[in-house]
């Protein structure tokens, strides 16, 4: 009889992205895969490889205010006593989370149940969430081994990497060609949700900067929200700068590859995708975090010199002209920058995490 498996993921792409590759992998293993998400996935989960979906309430603290706790604390348990009822149906022989609160109402229940509970932390700084459940699973995996002593109680550690979707392995293979002093330079610029508008702001002023020969050479995709872009268009437009704007692509990896240098926030799937498809990069972490999990996040990749770490309040319209003048005058520092971020890359993620499942399943 085939063993089945309960992944539980929060409803973004930053964690769905790694359970859907730990899926594929236990589905080559001869497993059956449930999914345990919110409602916020319902564009993911057409894609993902599951045997079935399963919407769990969930909610995450946001601000003091007594009502809203009350409410957060109702919808969480909530879906803790509906995990209970859909492990009792399901019966996995693990539960596999992967971060946010909508995980914990699930791996909290198989815990209390007797599960085999993994944890998985894709940032190099656990959060809340994990942080929370650290004590009461059975192992932790993480993408980048953790900063610190961050949870003295917590289960054994297992650094695994971050499992990694099949399209960004199949853009891996795509080598990386170093631009020439007279050709296009490749320039791909992307935020997500929190980052799209400061890009979208600082781009357009540091291309302005540029020297006329340089200009004319970019070749930029940017991310920009819906309602920038066609601002955006419009200013690099008088620039003369050939650029594609838009506010969401489905191909990201694939453009990754494709690309001389990557501008992007430092979030753990992105860091992730960088250092396995081989591409230089500058990494701006999201300014503000709590943690600042994207600034350690950066650090991994920065510290093997696969990538240039600038905070948001240091990237100056001013300092983005001379990092891409010096980059674009340059390509062989790009070449080495892009060898170093393919040896920090971890392609067997999927595999290893997909092994620390089963032996902890026996």
């Amino acid at each position: 009889m085939n063993k089945t498996v309960l992944l539980s993921a929060g409803g973004t792409g930053g964690h769905l992205f790694p359970a859907q590759a730990l899926a594929q992998e236990m589905q080559q293993r001869g497993w059956s895969v449930h999914l345990a998400t919110d409602p916020r996935a319902k564009k993911f989960v057409d894609s993902f490889p599951a045997d079935q979906v399963h919407i769990i309430p969930s909610a995450t603290f946001a601000g003091k205010n007594p009502l809203a706790l009350l409410r957060t604390l109702y919808r969480l348990a909530s879906g803790y006593f509906m995990s209970r009822r859909l492990l009792a149906r399901v019966k996995p022989h693990a539960v596999v989370g992967f971060g946010g609160y909508p995980t914990v109402p699930p791996l909290l229940a198989a815990a209390h149940k007797g599960h085999p509970a993994i944890l998985h932390e894709q940032n190099a700084i656990m959060g809340r969430a994990n942080r929370f459940l650290a004590s009461r699973v059975t192992a932790i995996a993480t993408g980048f081994a953790l900063e610190g002593e961050q949870h003295p109680e917590s289960a054994p550690v297992t650094v695994t990497g971050n499992p990694l979707r099949d399209i960004a392995h199949q853009a891996a293979l795509q080598p990386y060609v170093p631009h020439t002093l007279t050709g296009p330079f490749k320039l791909l610029v992307f935020g997500g949700s929190q980052g799209a508008r400061f890009f979208s702001q600082v781009m357009p002023a540091a291309l302005a900067l540029l020297d006329d020969q340089l200009r004319s050479r970019v070749n930029l995709i940017l991310q920009a929200r819906p309602e920038d872009a066609n601002q955006v268009r419009a200013g690099l437009s008088k620039l003369n700068v050939d650029a594609e704007v838009s506010d969401f692509f489905t191909d990201m990896p694939g453009r990754i590859a494709q690309s001389h240098l990557v501008i992007c926030r430092a979030g753990a799937s992105s860091v992730s995708e960088l250092a396995l498809i081989g591409c230089p990069s500058i990494l701006v972490p999201l300014p503000g975090a709590l943690d600042d999990d994207q600034g350690a996040n950066a650090a991994h990749l920065a510290d093997a010199e696969g990538a240039l770490l600038v905070r948001q309040k240091d990237l100056t319209p001013e300092k983005l002209a001379k990092l891409l003048s010096s980059a674009m005058k340059h390509p062989q520092t790009l070449a080495i920058q892009a060898e170093n971020a393919k040896k920090a890359g971890v392609a067997d993620a999927a595999v290893r995490l997909a092994d620390l499942v089963q032996v902890h399943v026996g």
